[in-house]
């Protein structure tokens, strides 16, 4: 079984994972860390287990937010769909539409006749 020196906080920790899964741990432990930095930052030197328990729900607490978000998304994306009305042309608009444009195109070729005479 791998073993995987991670640090979190400023402190190096030798964890054991599967093998395979060591870029996994990594890159939840550099998520932790990102948690934890800022808080030893900010009250300076705290005990170990204190440090990991609030860098713990701290990703804790963003995991929820997350959660809410994604579950809104999926309610607005399963709702009802809007329904739009798109207006028909009626059949004889249609046929009245193109024999009009079939009388204008066969003018178009008489004054075109016309202008070559």
């Amino acid at each position: 079984m791998p073993q995987v020196a991670i640090t979190i906080g400023g402190r190096t920790f030798e964890v054991a994972c599967q093998p395979g899964e060591e870029t996994f741990l990594q890159s939840a432990a550099q998520l932790l860390d990102n948690e934890a930095s800022p808080l030893i930052e900010q009250v300076g030197r705290m005990p170990e287990s204190q440090m990991l328990l609030m860098a713990g729900l701290l990703l804790a607490d963003k995991s929820i937010a997350m959660e809410e978000r994604l579950k809104a998304a999926e309610e607005a994306a399963s709702a009802e769909p809007i329904k739009v009305e798109v207006p028909v042309i009626p059949a004889q608009v249609a046929e009245t539409l193109a024999e009009l444009a079939a009388r204008a195109e066969a003018l178009a070729d008489e004054v075109e006749q016309k202008a070559e005479e």
